[in-house]
């Protein structure tokens, strides 16, 4: 009478040890063991899992990826206002653009070894999908945030992700000037450059100007901000992959 109960046993003892192993990864990474496992697990579900595991049930990453995104922009928001002070709103949106864009969500993901832990059909294409490990990152602070609270996500950011990978001296040095770029390659070729406001748009109490760059008097390109600086910048961006200048 007692014949099924040595298999089944088996079965909770396999799902055990998973479940203790992914309790044990996700506390390498994040810092602490969660509470609730369910999370992280579905931060871990790529829609091609998904898809493939449950025949069109799409219990997948995707939200927690909308909810991570939002909370990794406002935390390092947050630590950029706060490390730099005097720097301005175009600055500070360049920096926090370059910690959490993709490329840097991918890398990072990689050192900390998420890409280990994420579910995803290698049999489809989706594994040439290059984000599947920067959008599971996401996905990850999405699930702390849920299980931890927003204290608990903020710390992990800042002392997991951003203060041993990534940067920001080198981010800080090496941000894109593009006016001071096209003017250096202008000047090489001796050629005479010049910006000029063109347009102004009144939006309620913002203005939004547009700036068009002329190299030799020829017109080469316009761009768009709310400051004349951003609207320069933005034109000359669009001058140099014109030009084609790297």
């Amino acid at each position: 009478m007692f014949g099924p109960i040595k298999p089944v046993l088996r079965v909770y003892q396999r799902l055990f040890t998973r479940d203790g192993e992914l309790v044990r990864a996700i506390a390498g990474i994040t810092g602490s063991s969660p509470d609730n496992l369910r999370l992280y697990k579905l931060a871990l579900t790529h829609t091609s899992f998904a898809r493939q595991a449950a025949a069109g049930k799409l219990e997948t990453n995707e939200r927690l990826e909308f909810l991570g995104d939002a909370i990794l922009g406002a935390v390092v928001a947050e630590h950029l206002f706060k490390k730099f002070p005097y720097e301005d709103e175009g600055f500070l949106t360049e920096i926090r653009s370059r910690i959490v864009n993709r490329e840097s969500l991918n890398q990072i993901a990689l050192k900390i070894g998420l890409n280990l832990l994420v579910k995803v059909d290698t049999s489809s294409h989706s594994m040439r999908h290059k984000s599947v490990n920067g959008n599971a990152l996401e996905a990850l602070v999405g699930a702390i945030y849920l299980d931890k609270g927003y204290d608990d996500t903020r710390h992990f950011i800042l002392k997991k992700l951003v203060k041993p990978h990534v940067d920001i001296h080198n981010l800080v040095s090496t941000t894109a000037n593009f006016k001071s770029k096209l003017i250096e390659w202008a000047q090489s070729q001796n050629l005479d450059i010049r910006f000029d406001i063109v347009k102004r748009k009144q939006q309620g109490n913002t203005t939004e100007f547009t700036s068009e760059v002329q190299i030799d008097g020829k017109p080469i390109a316009v761009g768009a901000g709310l400051s004349k600086k951003k609207a320069d910048q933005a034109a000359a961006e669009k001058a140099l992959q014109f030009l084609k200048i790297e």
